[in-house]
């Protein structure tokens, strides 16, 4: 089915997937539990978390702050509190992790003196101004390259003061830097969503024994937190919806083939891929199993085309390997308002369209819309990753779909282990051909 160095993986067609997935621990509860832990006052554990590096970087952030961080038998403990963190005199390089650097921020903009975070040149095009903004609002100082606040940053912690903010975008990493830095902030913390996002900072704060609230808002929800001191807690991460979007569109397209991804986080505003592919025409089927977690099964079927707003997808993460779904329905699909694609790990606007045309489909921007025509038999292929892992894996399930058994082949496979290091070899193995 596949074979892969380290910078490239070849995928041949004309095989079903079957079989069932654990994928990785969710990464943005991952990236929380590590810093509320660190946080807390005591002894937190953690299991499920994340292996793939982005969570690795922010393990190894959290220790450059002071928390001391064990493993066992994949259980982690954290000492944490107020009193074992400072600044380091290092600087923290956190790879190409996004999230862990906007979270991070919020966190180091409560503690005294200049803490300098870096990343690799992927992270380093990405703009911060849009957490410096609220904290600098807030009392902390945040300074970084050009217009846009470009890593590296620095961040000056120290006295904070609460305020009553609203995203210009829809964001749960800005809103998580901004709820972080208000639990040690004078007086009350308040963000406002009119389109609401992700919602485990707000909900894992509250778990911690944050003096928060939460309320309906229109479409989006108001936060409103006070200063808090959080207690330590055992956390338990759940499968991430993020990376079994790949294996649910695999099962969907990929003829013949019934995938079935276990223990995942079911919660509202991470499963909108979902809702999008039933509108499709998916065979799909979600086992509750309790509380937000549960399994998504999906087989082969027929899709058709359809509209996506960006508020239903509101990290637009999924957005690349929604489009390879697209590819192949009947019909044209068109993604509404997604420009926020061109500033994530990569311009992925520009790198969907390329994906899709490079499996033989046809894709266009019109604005800020991203239009995949559909009808499309995915033809075997050779797609560019460019340094961005969601690329990477939505273009190893385009090459799957192909019924062609010739190779395709994905550059740039490095990018993978960022989140999803063992994504070959599970596609390896539902197909048959791996161990």
């Amino acid at each position: 089915m596949s074979g892969a160095d380290h910078e490239t993986l070849e995928v041949g067609g004309g095989r079903p997937l079957v079989g069932a997935v654990a994928v990785p621990g969710d990464k943005s509860i991952s990236h929380r539990a590590l810093l509320l832990s660190a946080l807390a006052e005591g002894t937190s554990t953690i299991t499920g978390l994340s292996g793939g590096d982005d969570v690795v970087r922010a393990r190894l952030a959290v220790e450059a702050f002071g928390a001391v961080v064990a493993e066992e038998g994949g259980r982690l403990t954290v000492d944490g509190g107020r009193a074992r963190l400072s600044a380091p005199d290092a600087t923290i390089d956190l790879g190409n992790s996004g999230t862990g650097m906007r979270l991070l921020t919020g966190v180091a903009a409560t503690i005294p003196g200049v803490t300098r975070f870096t990343g690799d040149a992927s992270l380093r095009s990405r703009p911060m101004d849009r957490v410096a903004e609220p904290l600098t609002l807030m009392g902390a100082t945040v300074t970084g390259e050009g217009e846009r606040c470009r890593p590296p940053i620095a961040v000056t912690g120290g006295t904070l003061h609460g305020i009553d903010y609203t995203p210009p975008m829809a964001s749960a990493q800005v809103k998580g830097a901004v709820l972080l830095a208000g639990l040690d902030a004078a007086g009350e913390t308040v963000v406002r969503e009119p389109v609401a996002t992700r919602a485990h900072t707000e909900e894992m704060l509250a778990q911690a024994g944050a003096d928060i609230e939460v309320e309906p808002w229109g479409a989006g929800r108001v936060v409103r937190l006070r200063p808090s001191t959080l207690g330590a807690r055992a956390w338990e991460v759940p499968g991430d919806p993020s990376q079994a979007a790949f294996w649910v569109v695999a099962g969907a397209v990929v003829p013949g083939s019934r995938i079935t991804v276990e223990q995942l986080h079911l919660g509202t505003e991470r499963i909108g891929f979902l809702h999008v592919l039933i509108r499709m025409g998916a065979d799909v089927t979600l086992h509750d199993i309790g509380g937000d977690v549960g399994s998504v099964s999906a087989a082969y079927a027929a899709l058709c085309g359809t509209t996506v707003e960006a508020a239903e997808i509101p990290s637009l993460d999924e957005v690349p390997i929604l489009a390879v779904a697209a590819l192949a329905a009947d019909g044209p699909t068109r993604f509404r308002d997604v420009g926020e694609l061109r500033v994530k790990e990569s311009d992925r606007l520009e790198g969907t369209v390329r994906l899709v045309r490079a499996f033989g489909g046809v894709a266009t921007i019109e604005g800020d819309d991203l239009v995949v025509g559909g009808g499309a038999t995915p033809a075997p292929g050779r797609m560019d990753a460019r340094g961005d892992h969601r690329m990477a894996m939505a273009a190893a399930v385009a090459a799957a779909a192909s019924p062609d058994s010739r190779l395709s082949v994905i550059e740039g496979w490095e990018s993978v282990a960022t989140s999803y290091p063992g994504f070959a070899d599970t596609l390896d193995r539902l197909a048959g051909t791996g161990a």
